[in-house]
Order: structure tokens, then sequence, then C-alpha cells
């Protein structure tokens, strides 16, 4: 896997993945940005939401699961002092469907946070406390 960083100008960056895909990064004023973009870590916390969101949905699809809305809403604590670590995140799933199975749900979102995301796995290995919860919308 492989990306590039391009410096735009000021506090602001044009990050490419290696598969093409662009991402304008930027600073906040007070740091000489425009407000362009997400910050860095800003983006660790939504690829560690949308790892772990893509293997819940991944599970719930091979468990036969008729799911019509997934969502992952993160909140998340950083140290105070420079580095700003991460020191605590929570994963918080809204999953709406019909007929949803409550263990199927909390099989998928356990699947994800101990085997399958490699995001939340990697942050948790460096010290950061993750926790997850989730909770089951019947669709209309």
């Amino acid at each position: 896997m492989k990306a590039t960083i391009d410096w735009t100008g000021e506090a602001s960056f044009k990050a490419t993945s290696g598969s093409g895909h662009n991402v304008q990064l930027d600073g906040p004023p007070d740091h000489g940005g425009k407000d362009l973009g997400p910050r860095p870590m800003e983006m660790v916390l939504m690829g560690l939401g949308g790892c772990s969101a893509f293997d819940v949905m991944s599970i719930l699809q091979k468990s036969r699961q008729e799911v019509t809305d997934c969502r992952c809403e993160l909140d998340a604590e950083r140290a105070d002092a420079v580095p700003a670590v991460f020191t605590r995140i929570h994963l918080h799933f809204v999953v709406t469907g019909r007929n949803l199975k409550d263990n199927l749900v909390k099989r998928a979102v356990s699947l994800s946070a101990e085997k399958y995301c490699s995001a939340s796995i990697m942050l948790e290995k460096g010290g950061v406390e993750i926790t997850h919860d989730y909770e089951i919308h019947e669709a209309e």
C-alpha cells in the first residue's frame, strides 16, 4: 500500500492514495490553514470508522441480515501533550434494517473489533483504549 502527500501551500496538503483517490487535508486557521479539508488526525479517526463499518456490514450481509442503513459514530479523546495521540476512542454503531437479530449484530461488531479491523487492532496495540457498542433500529 502506498500514498503520496503533496504540499499545496500554507497548512494544506493533497493526499493521494495508491488507488488514485485524492483527499484535501488542511489545518485550522490558527495554524495557518484555511479549513479546506479534514485534519490528518481526523482522517485517522475516519479511517478507523470506515474500516470497522466495512467489516460490520460485510459480516451482516454474509449472515443474511436485511440491513438498510449502518452508521458508525466515533468519539475520541487525545492527549493534552505533544504528541497529541488518541488515548480513547468509542465506536457506536446504529444499524437499521428489517428483523435484525441482536446476537448477529453483536457478533459482527465484536468480530470487527477483535479479529478483522486492522485499524482498530493496530491503534489498540498502540495503547489506545477502544470501546464499541451498538443499537438496532427497525426499518419503516
